[in-house]
């Protein structure tokens, strides 16, 4: 379907499907400061084709979806773990498979804490255990930089080589792709922006330990801004999870030298699922 504007808690949400509704769904949320093109249309096109019923969506102030003053969100991390599950009420999912990275990943775990009965199954990629405490809010001026189209897609790409690993898209690839993340986002600044100044909401790192649906960490071995350790303490905190290592992966969306092994794995979910 092609991408629409979704009337969600209040604001709109753009969101697109890939694949046939009547599949298993599963949510991809990404990560802070990200639209939903950095999952990759082939991407997204290859879980379907493995019979997922493929949603991603822009979080707000990202991409398409309703963009707030650039510096002063006027919501929180709650507000954007709603969002997550109000995508899915939108497009008629009650249960779903849910796939987040970094702060996604951190959405995910607040969704699954707290709505354990919309979950079918957790991936958790390039994230940590979430908050132990909360974080208020805290505004800040925006960057004059992301108002210039030129000097923004090339931050952009700067930002993903410095994270990424050995397997991290070429600067073409990533040009394009930053090119089309800047055209299609309402402000630049306020999503370069909001999400990290925010308030987190409340903490749910002691409740991880609750968590019962089949979980899988995937965690890249070059991950320079959450290391091995964190993934080592994310696989201890929730019961029964699975730690896979993504060899010579940074702290980046999946990129497309591990497709294949990343799709394996997070359809192996609903295998695991069945057998809980």
């Amino acid at each position: 379907m092609v991408a629409e504007t979704l009337p969600v808690n209040g604001i709109e949400l753009c969101v697109e499907t890939f694949g046939e509704p009547g599949d298993p769904a599963l949510l991809l949320i990404a990560g802070g400061a990200s639209s939903m093109d950095w999952w990759e249309d082939e991407f997204c096109r290859r879980l379907a084709a493995a019979g997922r019923h493929v949603i991603r969506y822009d979080h707000r102030d990202t991409g398409r979806s309703t963009s707030f003053p650039a510096g002063k969100p006027p919501y929180s991390g709650v507000d954007l773990a709603h969002d997550a599950l109000g995508v899915l009420d939108v497009v008629n999912v009650h249960r779903a498979h849910l796939v987040g990275l970094s702060m996604g990943g951190a959405l995910a775990q607040k969704i699954t804490v707290e709505r354990p009965h919309r979950v079918l199954s957790l991936t958790l990629m390039s994230t940590a255990v979430g908050p132990d405490k909360s974080d208020e809010a805290s505004p800040r001026d925006p960057d004059p930089v992301w108002a210039d189209r030129r000097a923004a897609v090339t931050k952009i790409v700067a930002g993903v080589q410095e994270l990424g690993g050995l397997f991290t898209a070429d600067e073409p690839h990533l040009r394009r792709l930053a090119e089309r993340v800047y055209d299609r986002t309402a402000d630049m600044a306020a999503t370069q922006t909001n999400h990290w100044c925010c308030a987190s909401g409340p903490p749910f790192r002691d409740k991880l330990g609750t968590i019962t649906a089949p979980t899988l960490i995937l965690h890249g071995t070059v991950d320079p801004f959450f290391p091995a350790a964190d993934a080592h303490a994310l696989q201890e905190a929730i019961p029964g999870s699975r730690l896979v290592w993504l060899e010579g992966v940074g702290h980046e969306f999946p990129p497309a030298a591990v497709w294949s092994q990343v799709i394996t794995e997070i359809i192996g979910q609903a295998a695991l699922r069945k057998a809980h």
